[in-house]
C-alpha cells in the first residue's frame, strides 16, 4: 500500500506569500524623446536661452554635426523645438528655439525625474 506523501507545494506557496518581498514603488513614465542625453541637452540649453545656433549647441553638447542634426530633427518633428534657417551673407545659419510644447514637455520630464529621485531617497 502506497504511503501518502504530503504536498510540499502547498506549504511552499503559503510560506512564499507570507514572506513576500515589498512591492516596488510605481515610478512615473519618462518622456523617452527627451530622456536621451543629446536631446535632453538640447532642450535644457534652449530652456535657459532665448535661442541658440547649431554651432552653439554643437559646442555646448560636445557632439558631431550629424549627431546633433539627427537629434534636433527628432525634437523638431515632435514640435519641441523650432528651427529657422537663413543666410548671413553667403553663410548658412541655423537657429533653434524651444517651443511652448517643448517647454511643457521639459517641465513634465523634470517633475517626473524629481518624483523618481524622491521615491529613490525614500527607499534608502
Amino acid at each position: 500500500m502506497a504511503r501518502a506523501v504530503p504536498d510540499r507545494r502547498k506549504h511552499a506557496k503559503a510560506e512564499t506569500s507570507a514572506h513576500r518581498a515589498p512591492r516596488a514603488p510605481e515610478l512615473p513614465e519618462l518622456d523617452r524623446l527627451i530622456h536621451e542625453r543629446i536631446r535632453l541637452g538640447i532642450v535644457s540649453a534652449l530652456a535657459t536661452n532665448e535661442s541658440l545656433s547649431f554651432n552653439d549647441l554643437k559646442r555646448i553638447l560636445k557632439t558631431t554635426d550629424g549627431n546633433l542634426s539627427v537629434h534636433a530633427r527628432k525634437l523638431e518633428e515632435a514640435d519641441y523645438v523650432s528651427c529657422t534657417k537663413y543666410f548671413e551673407g553667403r553663410v548658412p545659419r541655423t537657429q533653434y528655439r524651444l517651443t511652448t510644447a517643448g517647454r511643457r514637455a521639459l517641465t513634465q520630464y523634470l517633475d517626473q525625474m524629481e518624483e523618481w529621485i524622491r521615491i529613490t531617497r525614500e527607499e534608502e
